[in-house]
C-alpha cells in the first residue's frame, strides 16, 4: 500500500507518522511519500519520520519529494494537509477581520473565506493531477476549510472524503470521563464542518449524554469556553467553533487583546523544526501536542483503512464521522451540500447514516452557513469582487452591507498575490 501526503513538510506531519507507525496492523503502509515544495522543512520532517518508523519497528519505506506528480504516482490514497500562504497568510486571516468588529479565525467568517479562495484552486489542481496519475486513488482532505474544500472536490467528480478531528476529540474526551474504551462510544454528531453538535452519546446503545452533562458539565463547558448553563439548556454539546456564533462579540473583544493563534503556532513551528533537526530525536516531541490537531492521526488511519481495506474483501463498512455529500440526509439542504455526520465507509466511499429530524435552532444556522458555503465556492471557482461580497453578506457572522463591503476590500488587498483574478 502506498500513501502520499501533500503538505508533508508540515510540522504536524510527525503526528501522522506516529499514528501510521502505531496502527500499522490497521493500515499496513508499504511506502509513504511526503510531498512539499519547501525542501529544507521537508528534509527535517522526513528525517524524523524515518526515525519514528525505525524506532517503532515499522518496515515501511518513507521518502520525500517536491515533485507532486512523481510523489502521487501509484498512490492508493493521497492525504491533503496544505496551507496556501503558510502561517503568514493565516495571521492576516485572523487579524484584519477584527478591525471591522468581526471574528478573526482561519475557517470561520471572513478569514475562512479568504482561506477558501486561496485554497480551492490549488487543491483542485492537485486533485486533477492525482486523477491523471491514478484515477482509482482516494483523496482524504484535512485541508481547511474542510467543508468547502471537500465540496469543491466532490463537485469536480473526485474520489474524496473530508475529515476533521472534532468528533474523534469528543469521543476520546467522553470516553475518558465515562471511564470506557473510545470504541465503545458512539456519537450522534450532526452539522457542517466546524458547525456541529453532539445530540447523543451512546454506550452500549444507551444515550448517556444527560449523565455526562449532569456529572461533568463544568469540565465540558470549560473545554468549550462556553457557559455550563448553555450546555444544560440545550441538552447537547456544541463544538468549540459554535462559540464564534453564540458569543461572537465577546470573542472579538478577547481576540483583540492577545496575539493571533497563527503567531503562537509560528513560534512553535520554529522550535519544532529545530527539534526535528536533532538526529537523536526518534519520537514526536511533547511540544507537538500544543500544535493542534489532536487525534487526527487515529482518524486518518481509520478512514484510509476503511476506504482501502475493503477493496479486496467482502467485509462491511465502518461507521465514522466524515464530511460527505448530503444527498437527502438533511432534507432542508441541497443534495450537493457537504455535511459532517456519521457515515458508513468502505471502498465505494462514504454514505451518511440516517439522521433524526433537526430542531429549528440547529437547522436554521446550518441552512444559513450552507448558503454561505455555496457562495464561497462560487467565488473560489469563478472569482470576482461581487461574488466575494455576496458570500460575506450571506455569512451569519457578517451579514451587513457596510461590513461586507469593507471586508471584501480587505480580503482582496491581503490576498492579491494568491488570487489570479484579483
Amino acid at each position: 500500500m502506498k500513501l502520499a501526503v501533500v503538505g508533508g513538510g508540515s510540522t504536524y506531519t510527525p503526528e501522522l507518522i506516529d499514528g501510521f507507525a502505531r496502527l500499522r496492523d490497521v493500515l499496513p503502509v508499504d511506502e509513504l511519500v511526503l510531498i512539499d515544495p519547501a525542501a529544507e522543512r521537508l528534509e527535517l520532517v522526513g528525517g524524523l519520520a524515518r526515525r519514528i518508523f525505525a524506532r517503532q519497528g515499522h518496515p515501511g519505506r518513507i521518502r520525500w519529494t517536491g515533485d507532486l506528480d512523481a510523489g502521487v504516482d501509484g498512490a492508493d490514497a493521497v492525504l491533503l494537509q496544505l496551507r496556501v500562504g503558510g502561517q503568514a497568510a493565516r495571521n492576516e486571516d485572523e487579524t484584519w477581520p477584527l478591525e471591522c468588529g468581526c471574528v478573526g479565525q482561519e475557517t470561520t467568517g471572513a478569514g475562512g473565506l479568504a482561506k477558501a479562495l486561496r485554497t480551492v484552486p490549488v487543491v483542485l489542481d492537485i486533485a486533477e493531477r492525482v486523477r491523471r496519475r491514478n484515477p482509482d486513488a482516494w483523496i482524504v482532505d484535512f485541508t481547511n476549510p474542510v467543508g468547502i474544500v471537500t465540496r469543491a472536490l466532490l463537485t469536480a467528480g473526485h474520489k474524496a472524503v473530508g475529515l476533521c478531528n472534532v468528533a474523534i476529540g469528543f469521543q476520546r474526551k467522553f470516553a475518558r470521563l465515562l471511564d470506557v474504551a473510545p470504541q465503545d462510544v458512539q456519537l450522534e454528531h450532526v452539522g457542517l464542518n466546524h458547525l456541529t453538535w453532539e445530540r447523543a452519546v451512546r454506550v452500549g446503545g444507551e444515550d448517556v449524554l444527560p449523565k455526562l452533562i449532569a456529572e461533568h458539565g463544568d469540565t465540558i463547558a470549560a473545554d468549550l469556553h462556553m457557559p455550563r448553563t448553555l450546555v444544560e439548556r440545550l441538552g447537547v454539546v456544541p463544538s468549540y467553533y459554535l462559540r464564534y456564533y453564540y458569543q461572537h462579540d465577546a470573542v472579538v473583544r478577547e481576540l483583540r487583546t492577545k496575539p493571533s493563534r497563527a503567531a503562537e503556532v509560528a513560534a512553535m513551528e520554529w522550535e519544532l523544526l529545530r527539534m526535528y533537526g536533532d538526529p537523536a530525536l526518534d519520537e514526536k516531541p511533547e511540544l507537538l501536542g500544543k500544535r493542534g490537531g489532536a487525534f487526527y492521526s487515529e482518524a486518518a488511519v481509520a478512514l484510509t483503512s476503511s476506504l482501502l481495506r475493503t477493496r479486496h474483501s467482502e467485509e462491511g463498512g465502518d461507521v465514522q464521522v466524515v464530511n460527505v455529500l448530503n444527498n437527502g440526509t438533511l432534507p432542508f439542504l441541497p443534495d450537493d451540500a457537504v455535511i459532517e455526520v456519521p457515515a458508513t465507509v468502505d471502498a465505494r466511499g462514504a454514505v451518511p447514516v440516517p439522521v433524526r429530524p433537526l430542531e429549528p435552532l440547529y437547522a436554521g444556522l446550518i441552512a444559513n452557513v450552507t448558503a454561505y458555503e455555496h457562495l464561497a465556492l462560487e467565488a473560489a471557482l469563478k472569482g470576482g469582487r461581487d461574488r466575494v461580497f455576496e458570500a460575506l453578506l450571506a455569512h451569519p457572522l457578517i451579514g451587513q452591507i457596510d461590513y461586507a463591503d469593507r471586508l471584501t476590500d480587505e480580503l482582496l488587498a491581503h490576498n492579491r498575490e494568491h488570487l489570479a483574478w484579483a
